[in-house]
């Protein structure tokens, strides 16, 4: 199988192009057992999981993703930027606004090119949902934003605490409750605050809070610090991959939990283990905006 390595700040995946090779001429293995393999980085690749870049009926391409573990993920920020840099360096298209089809909507990134390259990609991530509380509330209601004067966000479930004590996993070391904000951003998310991350418990906490029986298909758990109110400090726990160095997905959602509790402006920038990320909630049209590079590492053959 031919691939490309990339990624977007540190959030590595393996690529395929399924617009040139169908994946059905490529391999009769399933994406899942095939992602498995890749990811491993010791025995395989080594990533966050596997893409397939593939046609679309109702956009300019189809993202099609899944974990390392092999589980099929709806949406993914990092790599959606870079499947955008594939497609327009490797000459798939010549647009500049590409639309790409994943499994939590269409999206459209604005490319910037130097030389010839895309070189950074803002994406049109979608409005946020509200999902604290086991309840889904659109934030942008086609008129508003629910922030600022016009909103009453006292009046949101916002916050929720969640009892982590009766988790699987769960021992004394841990707290037995944190409070959290809940943001779907074609997938959920489940965001903690602390004064200092040396006090966030992300390989402890993570993989327990990730599988909690509150989650129905489970969720990425985001660590945040607030440094001012245009900058946020990130780590993250992704369902079925563990620690990455970066998710631009939760990156979007830990922004717009920050402002709904009133932490930060509408436009921040988040740092990640692998990098910086701006986010910036449009308060026009209730979008929310993510810019960051994307990075071609290498290509090469694989025997499946």
């Amino acid at each position: 199988m031919k691939f490309t390595k990339m990624h977007g700040i540190g959030n590595d995946y393996v690529y395929v192009d399924c617009v040139t090779t169908p994946w059905e001429q490529i391999t009769d293995k399933t994406p899942e057992e095939v992602a498995i393999q890749v990811s491993d980085r010791h025995f395989g690749i080594g990533s966050d999981g596997l893409i397939l870049i593939k046609t679309s009926e109702v956009a300019d391409f189809f993202m099609d993703m899944y974990n390392l573990d092999g589980s099929r993920g709806s949406m993914c920020g990092n790599g959606i930027r870079s499947v955008a840099k594939y497609v327009y360096d490797h000459k798939l298209t010549d647009k500049t606004i590409i639309t790409i089809e994943t499994l939590a909507g269409i999206k459209t990134i604005d490319v910037t090119v130097e030389d010839d390259k895309a070189v950074l990609l803002k994406v049109d991530m979608g409005a946020p949902v509200l999902t604290s509380n086991e309840q889904e509330i659109p934030l942008w209601d086609g008129e508003q934003i629910l922030m600022g004067e016009a909103a009453d966000v006292a009046q949101l479930p916002v916050w929720e605490e969640l009892k982590v004590s009766d988790a699987d996993g769960w021992n004394d070391t841990m707290p037995e409750t944190v409070e959290t904000i809940g943001i779907s951003m074609g997938n959920p998310h489940t965001i903690m605050f602390f004064e200092d991350m040396s006090q966030a418990p992300v390989l402890t906490l993570g993989p327990v809070m990730e599988k909690m029986s509150r989650f129905a298909n489970r969720t990425n758990v985001e660590f945040i610090v607030v440094h001012d109110r245009q900058h946020l400090e990130m780590r993250v726990w992704e369902r079925g991959s563990g620690e990455t160095m970066a998710c631009g997905t939760g990156a979007c959602a830990s922004a717009i939990a920050a402002m709904l509790a009133g932490f930060v402006d509408t436009t921040v920038t988040v740092s990640l283990l692998g990098g910086d990320l701006q986010i910036h909630w449009n308060q026009e049209n209730g979008e929310v905006e993510m810019t960051g590079p994307a990075t071609e590492v290498f290509s090469g053959e694989i025997l499946l």
